[in-house]
């Protein structure tokens, strides 16, 4: 028989009776969550504290570095206490010293949880509120032995009461903490792939979440692993910039027998305190849109110094949205594959949480096209797949799950699938669902259900079958209506620049282009005699229009030189050239050195898709419409050397749009005279 978490779960957050009146339901887990893990840790710890006390009082007088690692191996467990006091020692007077007392005799690495709960001052409140001792005395009666409840069941307490809290709390939970639904999804196509390799005994395998947030996406892999094998052993690492956040993914990564010193305090990716490290598996829910202005000077340090050999050489995307900054990150905590092993060994898988931005942001050369270039050339990503919008506390705007392996299997080599979990519906066959009421001939969506009671944004969330159906499809690596397999040039281009030659036509004797240029600083700034000269020589031509700028340019300055061997620079004609002359279609082209020069005002680019010959491209999609046009074929990539910059985008919605055809007139007009006469006969009763 399983133990029933949830009820465990329920009779700690009863808790919450007392506090109510005195404390708002959004602190409420801010006092439970800390004195949780106390009652926990003091229960873990009491088989072996009569040995800690006796060692403790032997060696308290010798340096600290020796005396904390004989008190951990007296303690057989990474941290441990050295008060006589515990809950139920507390007495009823001087409630909140004496467990301060008890809570500063905890080693540094349990004592830091504490610290960044901000659990002193929470003794304050509730002293003040006089509630300390009832609180105290509550979880004091409260049985978490290890005998009664082991660490991972202690564990899915934890990450219940987590849940509660951030539900409780929905306006800033979505900084802090992914839906559940969404790690399950997240964590099943990580892992999906690997079931079989997961169930082997002594399997060591490692996970990390560079924005850990609370833990859940550590605590839900830790699950799904032990699930399939409850002797594997899985080491998890993380890193949160939130205090609070940190300090309950550390509880409950101790409560759950893990190595807390691998969770990490800071911003990762100007500080990365896993440097050296790779992993396994990897899962991250990064902050949607959130800019980076603050780190930018370190990231592009490490850009430009470090190249490939950092986490940032393919590229940097522009300043205000960080999310790309992750996916690199994460990419190079890749473990290398074992090319000499069999499928499956080595490498590494990951799991990101992104909005759509990444997809699509950016043209070719630049930094986020640049990152995803990487990624599909390196044949790093398996699969992308939409979101409904209303999926998380704090947005409701659409997002991706991206899954990307650096060993994949050899059907998925080259390939990249898009699954659309966002819009897919099921015939229902007559009449459907829409929001909570129902509609005539709707379909029904097959992946997500309407929430009874919204969380703040989040207002849908994923169904057990709609997430067995997207792991199964990702799994079977096929193709249906909401399901799409490309090969990963399909994301490719080409962009190319078509010139147009420049033809000007000249006006010498326009009286407003003569104003205008007469009106121009650079024109005030020539010598008068120089002015006067131009001037005549411009009035003596007899065309008012020349079709050609060379043969005006010829003309002009054998009219000066015989005024006197006046000469115009480069600069000066061009001037001349900029208020007497316009572009015309029937203009002869202007040249230089022989060669055509091009127009930049009708400069233009065209992507050319990776799969097609440039040159074929151009002659089927352009010369037809603009015979004249040539490519610019000094504009190569750097990479390849070829003509046209390479580019990647992930148009998404493009690949599943349908086509919905407009409604036939007769039907517009039918409603049209059913709704003129549901207003007139409104009027009519107005009138009566």
């Amino acid at each position: 028989m399983s133990y029933n978490f949830s009820q465990t779960a329920a009779l700690i957050w009863s808790v919450a009776d007392l506090l109510r009146g005195d404390f708002k339901q959004s602190q409420y887990g801010r006092i439970i969550l800390p004195f949780t893990l106390l009652r926990r840790l003091e229960c873990v710890l009491e088989a072996t504290k009569p040995q800690v006390l006796e060692k403790y009082e032997a060696v308290k007088a010798i340096p600290f570095e020796a005396q904390d690692k004989l008190l951990v191996h007296a303690a057989q467990l990474s941290f441990y206490n050295t008060s006589k006091m515990d809950l139920n020692k507390l007495g009823e007077t001087g409630v909140a010293s004496n467990l301060e007392s008890y809570v500063q005799s905890f080693s540094s690495n349990a004592r830091e949880i504490f610290e960044h709960f901000d659990f002193f001052n929470t003794i304050d409140k509730l002293a003040e509120a006089d509630l300390l001792y009832k609180v105290a005395k509550n979880f004091a009666n409260t049985d978490l032995h290890p005998s009664v409840i082991s660490n991972h069941d202690m564990g899915l307490v934890f990450e219940e009461l987590i849940r509660r809290f951030a539900e409780s709390s929905n306006e800033t939970a979505g900084e802090h903490f992914t839906p559940r639904d969404i790690v399950r999804l997240t964590t099943s196509l990580v892992f999906s792939h690997d079931d079989t390799a997961l169930t082997q005994a002594g399997l060591v395998r490692s996970i990390y979440d560079p924005t850990a947030g609370t833990g859940g996406f550590l605590s839900a892999g830790m699950e799904y692993v032990h699930e399939l094998n409850d002797k594997a052993a899985l080491s998890a690492f993380g890193q949160e910039l939130n205090p609070e956040s940190y300090a309950i993914c550390k509880a409950d990564m101790l409560i759950k027998g893990q190595k807390v010193d691998n969770i990490k305090l800071g911003n990762t990716l100007s500080n990365d305190q896993l440097r050296a490290d790779k992993f396994d598996y990897m899962l991250s829910n990064p902050p949607f849109g959130v800019d980076w202005k603050k780190i930018q000077k370190s990231i592009d340090d490490e850009h430009k110094q470090k190249g490939f050999d950092g986490r940032f050489g393919a590229g940097l995307p522009r300043v205000s949205d960080g999310s790309l900054l992750f996916l690199m990150h994460l990419i190079s905590k890749m473990r290398p594959r074992d090319l000499a092993g069999k499928e499956h060994d080595g490498g590494s898988r990951i799991g990101i949480i992104l909005n759509g931005s990444p997809l699509f942001t950016g043209g070719a050369g630049s930094g986020e096209s640049e990152i995803r270039r990487y990624i599909l050339e390196n044949d790093l990503l398996e699969a992308i797949i939409a979101l409904p919008t209303d999926m998380f506390y704090n947005t409701g705007i659409s997002t991706y799950v991206w899954v990307l392996s650096n060993n994949k299997d050899v059907a998925r080599k080259s390939k990249v699938q898009l699954i659309n979990a966002a819009t897919a519906r099921a015939k229902t066959g007559g009449r459907g669902r829409s929001g909570g009421g129902e509609v005539e001939g709707d379909d029904e969506n097959i992946f997500y259900a309407a929430m009874r009671k919204s969380l703040g944004s989040k207002r849908k969330e994923l169904t057990e079958q709609g997430i067995e159906t997207i792991v199964k499809t990702y799994g079977q690596f096929i193709e249906n209506d909401f399901s799409k397999i490309f090969d990963y040039r399909a994301f490719g281009y080409r962009r190319i620049t078509v010139e147009r030659p420049l033809k000007l036509a000249v006006y010498p004797k326009d009286a407003d282009k003569l104003a205008a240029l007469q009106a121009d600083k650079a024109w005030e700034a020539l010598d008068t005699n120089l002015q006067q000269a131009v001037l005549q020589a411009l009035a003596s031509f007899t065309d008012a229009k020349l079709l050609s700028r060379d043969g005006f340019q010829k003309q002009l300055n054998t009219k000066l030189k015989k005024a006197g061997d006046v000469k115009l620079s480069a600069v000066q004609q061009k001037l001349l050239l900029k208020h007497l002359a316009e572009q015309d279609d029937e203009a002869e082209v202007c040249t230089s050195k022989g060669q055509p020069e091009a127009n930049p005002d009708l400069r233009d680019n065209e992507n050319v898709p990776l799969t097609e010959s440039v040159d074929e491209y151009f002659a089927r999609e352009v010369l037809p419409h603009v015979p004249d046009a040539w490519i610019d074929t000094s504009k190569t990539d750097a990479k390849d050397g070829l003509v046209g910059i390479v580019g990647y985008e992930i148009p998404f919605n493009r690949h599943f749009y349908v086509y919905q055809p407009p409604r036939a007139l007769e039907e517009i007009d039918a409603d049209l005279d059913l709704v003129s006469a549901e207003i007139m006969a409104l009027l009519k009763e107005v009138h009566s």
